[in-house]
């Protein structure tokens, strides 16, 4: 079985982003008899979808995580929803900066995703991590990506899992943007690592007590 966890190349000037240094440190990595394939993605639309569909054709794995950067949160944020809209509130990373353009024509507005994501954040409060459900993923590149992920898994036959999480800023970055929360690059591996395996694990997600989750 194989896993694949993307993560998204530096954008907005930035040197570094958080989704692809967490994700790249689990490369190789054994998870519940699954074999982790980490791989970069563009910070572009509709490069990001061709770069995932490499990845998928060549992978076919059992269980996809994308990982991107949510600077200002201060949890590990597992998103619930994608929806179908492109909307820049910057140029992505080759200037591409679509306003309300669908990310698949006559797709779904939205699919949800099929991470067990509120089994997600208990496991990860438990191991000592804050996070929490996100109920939006933006509408930029993370939720372009996110979109179109569940969009290929649905017309899959067989059980693929999938879905977006969004990680804080690293604190080398933090140091340069005053008052921003972040969390170090470990915790986040390690978050990673509580995510995947609970992925595996759990077929049914948590609803009981589902509110404090939130």
């Amino acid at each position: 079985m194989n896993v694949l966890v993307t993560g998204f190349e530096p954008f907005e000037q930035a040197t570094l982003n958080p989704s692809w240094e967490a994700a790249r440190a689990l490369d190789g990595w054994l998870c519940e008899g699954a074999q982790v394939h980490a791989r970069q993605l563009p910070c572009v639309f509709g490069a990001a979808l061709e770069a995932l569909d490499a990845a998928l054709a060549t992978l076919q794995p059992t269980l996809v995580i994308a990982v991107g950067q949510a600077g200002g949160r201060a949890e590990i944020t597992p998103e619930r929803v994608a929806i179908n809209v492109d909307d820049g509130r910057i140029p992505d990373n080759a200037g591409r900066q679509p306003i309300d353009q669908p990310v698949v024509a006559g797709a779904p507005a939205a699919y949800f995703s099929t991470l067990p994501i509120k089994a997600i954040v208990h496991a990860l409060r438990a191991a000592g991590i804050p996070a929490a459900v996100s109920n939006t993923a933006g509408t930029f590149v993370c939720n372009h990506l996110f979109f179109g992920l569940m969009h290929r898994l649905a017309g899959l036959r067989g059980p693929v899992r999938g879905g977006f999480i969004h990680v804080p800023y690293l604190p080398q970055q933090a140091a340069a943007l005053a008052g921003q929360p972040s969390l170090p690059l470990a915790l986040m591996v390690a978050a990673l690592r509580v995510a995947m395996r609970t992925s595996l694990q759990v077929q049914v997600d948590l609803h009981e007590g589902g509110g404090q989750l939130h």
